[in-house]
């Protein structure tokens, strides 16, 4: 055994128990899912009782839920966002009480061309952490190998820049590394100092020269599969020159990394590995590829999104890394967690019920003025929610726009599995991208192309990377030139308006956006359609500018057109993929079956 993975077990065993002590309260809490949840509420109430925000809706009256939703409607961000200006500028005390300390905003795109800039606060954090460390502790147990192995986990700056306040601003993943133990901290193949590289290139050809030089992975982890499939092609590609680094103890200068970062990952650059490059070349020779699958050939797990379209990547991601166990993170986002998950090869996992206060709207109700809402306890199995979050951070009754599933009942508490964005929203790799925003940049692009659309539809498509599709007719499109011009312009503005989707674009993880001819009167037909099936009149119609359906550009095509393209996948019928998504991720055949919680 090696001496560093020695050390780790001894000095790793006092926070693992610790971390197993959180997890029977958890398990405990959650046999009684609405005693909990109320207990939440009233601390959540308590902790910002003395803001502003509080004093005005007179949040500190509430004494039970009826009380709380008299006093607040479901809320989307631009509520709150007067609040939160107040607070960037350092006016703790317009959403925050007096012992709710702020670390940073989580930035986020938001429905309009502004960002969403989410509080962290201390609570918060420490929410954040105990709902990973549940999470990790499970996984653990289920894969002791990675005790005494490493793990390759890519997360962002947390420090971007600063608002005027002086707060970082950044994303959340790259604080809980920042504030990982150091013991902990050796565990992992990159450092959380790679994440302050600029360039996304020079960062991911960064990333993958550190973390190949380490055969022992057996954990690799970041939110999206479609970013993994990405890194794996970028190894391959530069697989000749990261063999060269490993052996010469270099990083290539062919990438933008700022000297003071390769100066402070010192000996983690600088020492020579002729061993392992020679053992990369040989793999490279005998398998004319090279795959994460060969040279980590220790993979115990890999931990990624598995719900909504994300699993629709899962199939490459296994060409990619091999028939191993994939386990999800759990429903997660700036805003908030919301499940843990119990096992591998699941979608679903429990509500996180000792975290945030949450409510549910079931998906039939969610249009109307004033809906239906639930409490967790009182969900049905098999019936579809959109779900509400009260957090210490200062956000309540906010509507985050996710569609859940309740699968099940842990003790009291619901299972749930992650569907899709709510239906003006599309989020392949996280960038949430909204109708509105969708509008607004076809508008202004065929306005400064000089252009006439009578309709159109912006949707996503499978892709290695992924990519959105801009579906106009034929007739308005004039020639492939104009198309291009057009998808373009779509795309720069896309990026313009919405922070996360030019990161994306950026990093990429999307592709650019393409036009998709579609034969002349296909909208016409496919209005008439679509009133027949819904009912109304069509002078009642509102054409769908925004279909986060990875797959309608296709059965579009296949009902009022052309059959699919070469090369382009050819789903199930509706109703067996409507099952098949019911079902657990298909284990690989090694896999070990996925641990209930203890």
């Amino acid at each position: 055994m090696r001496l560093l993975p020695r050390l780790r077990a001894v000095v790793g065993a006092v926070p693992r128990a610790s971390v197993r002590r959180q997890l029977r309260r958890f398990v405990v809490c959650a046999r009684d899912c609405r005693a909990t949840q109320h207990e939440v509420l009233h601390r959540l109430i308590a902790l910002n009782a003395e803001s502003r925000f509080s004093r005005e809706h007179r949040l500190d009256e509430v004494r039970n839920v009826p009380d709380f939703r008299r006093r607040l409607d479901v809320c989307d961000f631009e509520y709150f966002r007067p609040w939160i200006e107040r607070l960037k500028t350092g006016d703790r005390s317009a959403l925050l009480g007096p012992r709710n300390e702020l670390l940073m905003f989580s930035l986020s795109s938001g429905t309009t061309s502004q960002a969403k800039y989410i509080p962290i606060t201390r609570p918060f954090l420490t929410d954040y952490r105990r709902g990973w460390q549940i999470w990790g502790i499970q996984t653990l147990d289920d894969h002791p190998a990675i005790n005494s192995r490493s793990i390759v986990q890519l997360s962002s700056d947390y420090d971007r820049y600063r608002t005027e306040g002086g707060t970082p601003c950044g994303n959340i993943s790259g604080l809980v590394a920042a504030m990982q133990k150091r013991i902990v901290k050796t565990m992992y193949t990159v450092p959380d100092l790679v994440s302050k590289i600029p360039d996304p290139e020079a960062k991911n050809y960064t990333a993958l020269r550190l973390a190949i030089a380490d055969p022992h992975a057996a954990l690799i982890t970041t939110a999206n599969p479609s970013t993994l499939i990405h890194l794996a092609k970028m190894a391959e590609r530069e697989s000749e020159r990261l063999i060269r680094d490993i052996a010469d103890g270099t990083l290539s200068d062919a990438f933008d990394v700022p000297e003071e970062i390769r100066r402070r990952l010192g000996r983690r650059l600088t020492r020579r590995n002729r061993h392992r490059a020679a053992e990369l070349e040989r793999l490279r020779q005998a398998t004319g590829r090279f795959l994460p699958r060969d040279y980590w050939s220790e993979m115990e797990v890999v931990a990624v999104w598995t719900g909504g379209s994300a699993g629709a990547y899962l199939r490459a991601l296994r060409r990619s890394y091999g028939d191993v166990p994939v386990r999800d993170h759990g429903l997660s986002a700036s805003e908030g967690r919301m499940t843990i998950p119990l096992a591998d090869n699941c979608r679903d996992g429990v509500l996180d019920v000792e975290s945030h206060f949450f409510e549910f709207i079931p998906e039939s109700e969610y249009e109307r003025s004033d809906p239906i809402v639930l409490e967790a306890h009182e969900l049905e199995e098999d019936r579809n929610y959109y779900i509400l979050l009260t957090t210490s951070s200062g956000l309540y009754r906010y509507d985050i726009c996710d569609v859940v599933r309740c699968t099940g009942f842990y003790g009291t508490t619901p299972t749930l599995e992650f569907l899709h964005k709510g239906a003006h929203i599309a989020s392949v790799t996280g960038e949430k991208l909204s109708e509105s925003q969708v509008v607004d940049a076809v508008c202004n692009s065929v306005e400064r192309l000089q252009l006439q659309l009578r309709h159109f539809t912006v949707s996503p498509a499978f892709g290695e990377p992924p990519h959105y599709e801009l579906l106009v007719e034929e007739r308005d499109l004039l020639s492939h030139r104009v198309s291009e011009r057009l998808a373009g312009a779509v795309d720069k503005q896309l990026m313009e308006l919405n922070c996360e989707y030019r990161e994306k674009r950026q990093s990429g993880r999307l592709a650019a956006l393409s036009c998709l001819p579609l034969p002349d009167g296909t909208w016409s037909r496919f209005a008439a359609d679509r009133q027949r099936a819904l009912g109304g009149s069509l002078e009642q119609y509102k054409h769908p500018c925004l279909v986060p359906d990875l797959d309608f550009s296709r059965r579009l095509l296949h009902i009022y057109g052309e059959q699919p393209p070469a090369g382009r996948p050819t789903p199930a019928d509706g109703a067996a993929r409507r099952r098949a998504e019911r079902q657990p991720i298909p284990a690989a055949e090694t896999a070990k079956p996925g641990a209930p919680l203890r």
